[in-house]
């Protein structure tokens, strides 16, 4: 509805929703991995896998589900995340089915499971959406989501440790879990309701040196805190990936908080002094670094994983061997279809795919950043920024290790690599990030219509 006043058009019906849009890449993301299913069939056995139909029935109805909740609860959240979301998940269970093919690789059959937890992360998407009306009710429970992080972060500790690393909580009848996953987001929360009272403070600074200004001796507590928390992380657990992401997501959140590039510099020399420490009294993280700078140096009668890794993207070239048509499955073990998922893509999609896989993730970080923009309220803002900082340190993380950029730290690729607690996580991140897109891009509602002032009006000739 409009009126035309001269030359000027006065709308009411405010911007639009765009849910149209992302119907439609909705049906481009599900059937961009049906078409992959079908090619990963026909390269390795010449037929059409029989399980493509359901496959391809199961996740549009996943993405069927997310679409109405959305266009119902959140009517003009952004377009672009939910389908780069859908996207992903669906390449990624195309992956870990194309690995199980693997006679050599266990353990079998990973894909159906894999897809069960997806759709409890589906679940949880829309359970968030439906439930949390305002993100801002969050700010309420600012010191609680501390003390619950904090539980997450221990609960590793009492379990046995796992490939070296305390970082899995066993539960019978269902599996294992990764606490950090989840404590990703809970400590979000408390990072952007503990900076958004305590920014001023923060950024104050005492003096000036070398262009930097210092920040008060006083207010280095925070970050103090967290440093020695993350080294405790990664000594008693050896999770060198979740104390190197909660590390950098209080840093980047408090750098936007603050806009001093002091606290910057004060985080990567802290988190390198940490890293060096530990590594040089830690065994477990000590052979990760040593595999990191010696890959080619031979173990167990063979080369690390790291150069096999190597090896798959070199193989690879531009355009990669083909969907079914790659050798990734020497690398051996479980790490194939988690830590090293993106190995198999370098080397059956070459440079080409890597860079789309890539691209895709550093889009959906870049819609995030822009709701931080958008959003209207300071606490949403840095919750935002935050929750979208630790999705680009998270996949900076695992693919600068299997490409060797850094030392592999054990962490999985989002929502492409095996792992019910990371796909069930990033599902929620998600759902977050559009309830604050929703309340940044949500229309202000129109002025009440009161007749007395029309009738004090003067109108002049």
């Amino acid at each position: 509805m409009s009126f035309n006043l001269g030359n000027t058009t006065i709308s009411s019906g405010g911007p639009p929703s765009r849910r149209n849009t992302e119907l439609a890449l909705l049906v481009f993301a599900v059937l961009v991995p049906v078409f992959a299913y079908a090619n990963v069939g026909l390269a390795m056995d010449g037929t059409i896998p029989a399980g493509m139909l359901g496959y391809g029935l199961g996740l549009g109805l996943l993405a069927g589900v997310t679409h109405l909740v959305v266009r119902k609860f959140a009517p003009y959240a952004d377009p672009l995340m939910l389908p780069i979301a859908t996207l992903l998940n669906g390449l990624g269970l195309v992956l870990i089915w194309r690995l199980d093919q693997e006679p050599a690789l266990k353990p079998y059959n990973a894909a159906p499971t894999q897809l069960m937890w997806s759709a409890l992360g589906v679940a949880l998407f829309v359970g968030v959406l439906v439930f949390l009306k305002d993100h801002r009710i969050l700010q309420r429970y600012t010191y609680i989501s501390m003390a619950v992080a904090l539980v997450l972060l221990t609960l590793p500790v009492f379990f046995p440790p796992v490939n070296g690393a305390r970082i899995w909580v066993t539960i019978p009848g269902v599996g294992s879990l990764q606490p950090g996953e989840f404590a990703k987001i809970v400590i979000t929360v408390f990072f952007a309701g503990y900076l958004m009272v305590k920014r001023d403070a923060l950024a104050l600074a005492s003096r000036r040196f070398m262009g930097l200004y210092l920040p008060r001796g006083r207010d280095l507590g925070p970050i103090l805190a967290i440093w020695l928390l993350s080294l405790m992380i990664l000594v008693v657990e050896t999770d060198l990936g979740t104390s190197l992401l909660f590390f950098g997501m209080f840093v980047v959140m408090l750098y936007v908080a603050t806009e001093r590039t002091s606290w910057i510099i004060f985080g990567l020399l802290l988190s390198t002094a940490g890293a060096v420490f530990v590594a040089s009294v830690n065994t477990h993280v000590g052979d990760r670094v040593n595999n990191w700078l010696n890959p080619l140096e031979l173990q167990n009668g063979g080369v690390t994983e790291t150069a096999q890794a190597m090896y798959s993207f070199g193989s690879g070239g531009l355009l990669g061997s083909g969907l079914g048509q790659g050798f990734s499955r020497l690398i051996g073990g479980i790490a194939t279809k988690s830590d090293y998922i993106l190995a198999t893509v370098g080397e059956e999609l070459g440079l080409a795919g890597l860079m789309a896989i890539i691209l895709l993730y550093g889009l959906l970080v870049e819609r995030g950043i822009r709701t931080a923009l958008a959003a209207r309220d300071p606490f949403g803002k840095l919750l935002a920024v935050g929750l979208s900082g630790a999705f680009a340190i998270q996949i900076f993380v695992v693919a600068g290790g299997v490409t060797g950029l850094i030392p592999l730290t054990g962490m999985t690729m989002p929502f492409l690599a095996q792992g019910g607690s990371s796909v069930i996580a990033n599902w929620a991140l998600v759902a977050i990030l559009l309830r604050i897109s929703d309340t940044a891009r949500r229309p202000a509602p129109a002025p009440a219509h009161n007749p007395d002032v029309e009738m004090t009006q003067v109108v002049k000739p």
